[in-house]
């Protein structure tokens, strides 16, 4: 089973990225963030071009903003919205929806971004992730965790540490949110299978960061045990960010008990661009 999340970043605007890609890594089950449109509308929009592919799908939507689905090929049962006593900003936004898809629970997950530390939305953050280990911790045994976690598990997980000081993301208290996720037995697959390799899925827009590789890793696929034992490959899709029209972000890919494409890792294609000096670089949020 081939599982791939990937932040699209409006999936009005990424249709002409997303079937052909659908069309060419034939992923069983994708998950996707930042959709931004109602569910309604997304169906509108994709329902005729999925279900022609063979996929369900199960949408957690609002206009203009946030949104998640999943989309199957291997059964979705038991859907649900959301994340039992999150707190909303000031309401419940659309940021998490759960199905179980070929026998895994798994989770497509879009979390706040947090927006600067200290602040109210930093927050918001740090209690949605708390309740999020809560469901997860009374989960099934066979889950995976995939989505735009908005935080780089490590400094190895950014381009330069020293740039991305002050802000959101990087800051302790996330990451101790996030390995709260963790010890409840989850396992970082990407990072698990590539442990020093330069891995990142998100490179913002601006300055040209993406073609100097200037990126960090914040969608993650993470897996409890049973599932783990099962990766036979687990990689950043690059292609997918390059050409006319990407997300900012990259889908991660992984395969379960079979790789079609082989174990090509980490990050397909390579970057060609040489590593940046740390300190040369400032965040373009930081000009």
């Amino acid at each position: 089973m081939r599982v791939a999340t990937w932040n699209v970043n409006s999936v009005k605007q990424r249709v002409p990225r997303l079937l052909p890609w659908l069309d060419q890594r034939q992923p069983d089950v994708v998950c996707l963030q930042e959709t931004k449109l109602s569910d309604d509308a997304f169906r509108d929009l994709l329902g005729d071009e999925l279900a022609a592919r063979g996929y369900e799908t199960a949408l957690a939507g609002e206009p203009r903003w946030n949104g998640v689905a999943i989309l199957s090929k291997v059964g979705l049962a038991d859907v649900v919205t959301g994340v039992a006593g999150a707190p909303g900003f000031p309401h419940p936004e659309a940021r998490a929806v759960a199905a179980t898809c070929g026998g895994v629970r798994i989770h497509s997950l879009y979390v706040p971004n947090g927006r600067t530390p200290g602040s109210d939305h930093y927050q918001y953050k740090l209690a949605w992730l708390a309740a999020l280990r809560d469901v997860v911790a009374g989960g099934p045994d066979a889950t995976m965790l995939c989505g735009d976690m908005n935080i780089a598990p490590t400094d190895a997980d950014v381009f330069d540490p020293a740039a991305y000081e002050g802000h959101t993301h990087v800051t302790q208290p996330e990451r101790a949110a996030l390995a709260a996720l963790t010890d409840l037995g989850l396992r970082d697959v990407v990072r698990d299978r590539w442990p020093s390799e330069r891995v990142f899925t998100y490179w913002d827009y601006r300055a040209g960061m993406f073609h100097q590789d200037l990126g960090m890793r914040i969608d993650l696929v993470l897996t409890s045990a049973p599932v783990a034992g099962r990766v036979a490959a687990a990689w950043v899709d690059r292609h997918a960010r390059k050409g006319t029209g990407p997300s900012d972000h990259a889908p991660v890919i992984v395969d379960l008990d079979e790789a079609p494409d082989g174990d090509i890792g980490p990050v397909v294609p390579p970057p060609s661009a040489p590593r940046a000096r740390r300190g040369r670089v400032t965040l373009p949020q930081s000009k």
